[in-house]
This record gives structure tokens, sequence and C-alpha cells, in this order.
């Protein structure tokens, strides 16, 4: 699975960003947050979701501690956004790549607008999906900032 196409362009852009974790292969695929924790022996909240929002019919990637929920009113309101909703599984699979479960932070065809819930800010380690449900890496808040191009947002 390392060598799935996905995995690579993420290792990819992780390299030519400069991070500094591995991208991990569980044996279990983890496409929740709790899955993730279990599987990885962390707390839920230092898990960093990636999840595709459809904002006016435009990508927007919030990336939320696995210990919240998106206010999506809020978040609407505080973007400008006129309506934040889930997007379609072929809406992120056409904005990033990848598909729900595995949307990692990078790798992506092009540019998403990406939000950094400041609620990991409180874990020295941030896991996240490396673009298939079976993959992850180690990471921090502000590697997280600095790869995605990332804004900082309270999300509930």
């Amino acid at each position: 699975m390392s060598s799935h196409p996905n995995v690579q362009k993420v290792a990819d852009a992780l390299r030519a960003a400069g991070a500094t974790g591995e991208i991990k292969i569980l044996d279990d695929a983890v496409p929740t947050a709790a899955a993730a924790a279990a599987g990885l022996g962390c707390e839920v909240g230092a898990i960093a979701n990636s999840l595709i929002f459809d904002g006016d019919g435009g990508p927007v990637l919030i990336l939320t501690s696995g210990a919240h929920r998106v206010d999506t009113a809020k978040v609407a309101a505080e973007l400008g956004i006129t309506k934040l909703k889930r997007a379609t599984p072929e809406f992120v699979k056409q904005h990033t790549g990848q598909s729900i479960g595995g949307v990692a932070p990078v790798g992506h065809p092009g540019q998403v607008p990406t939000y950094v819930d400041t609620a990991l800010e409180q874990y020295e380690v941030v896991w996240a999906a490396a673009g298939i449900p079976h993959s992850v890496f180690p990471t921090t808040y502000a590697e997280l900032l600095e790869l995605t191009n990332g804004t900082p947002i309270t999300v509930n």
C-alpha cells in the first residue's frame, strides 16, 4: 500500500515541503478519528480530520481535531460563505484526488483553501491521513499550517 499513488503524492508533497514526519501504513483502515486514535494509541483530539466542504460551489478543507465537530453555520459566516455543506464523495475526489476516509492535508491536484482548527495546537504530535484510509503521518499544528498554507480557525 505504500506504493499507492495517493500515498506517493502525499509523500512527495511532504518531502518537497521539508516535513519531518514519515508516513506510516497501518494494518487496518482508520477512516474515522476514533479508529485512528485507537490504532495509534493517542487521544482522539490529536487526529487532524481532513474534512472537505462545498463552500458555495468551491472546495474548503478544514483540518479539525478529531474531538470536534465543525459548526458549519459559524464557519461559513466567518469565511463569508453563504453556505458551507458536507461535500459529496465525488466532489471530494474531484478536488483532492483522494477518497473520504483517507483525505490528506496535501497532495491534491490543485490548491484547496485550508483552515486548521486551533484546538490541534495543544497536541505535541498531530496525526493526519496520508491519501488512503490505511495511511497516516505525524506532524505538528505549526507544520500543518505551513504545509497547507492554512489559516487558523475555531470550528465550534
